[in-house]
């Protein structure tokens, strides 16, 4: 199973910062079994901060291992919906922000 908390806080380093520019959102993600994160991304520059800090535009509930599932493409991103295995608080801007994450 893929580490949860160490995905996350790779995420500045994977993004292409050329993307990111002029982008800015908040994202809390609640992942049970691996804490809660904090993923800002404020004029082009992504961080990442273990705890909730801020009001989100998107929250993500879910457990480590769908949250692992997801990120390797072992489960279907709808079907966790619809199943309630992910909850995300606001799908528009996850979708709008999921291939910057590397989340597609």
């Amino acid at each position: 199973m893929m580490d949860v908390k160490k995905f996350l806080f790779d995420l500045p380093n994977k993004a292409n910062p050329d993307v990111l520019e002029g982008m800015s959102t908040l994202f809390h993600f609640d992942v049970a079994d691996a804490g809660q994160f904090t993923v800002q991304l404020e004029n082009g520059k992504l961080s990442v901060t273990e705890g909730f800090s801020g009001e989100p535009s998107c929250k993500v509930t879910t457990s480590a291992e769908s949250f692992s599932k997801l990120i390797s493409g072992d489960l279907n991103p709808m079907m966790a919906m619809m199943t309630g295995k992910l909850k995300i608080s606001n799908p528009g801007e996850m979708l709008k922000y999921a291939k910057v994450f590397g989340l597609m």
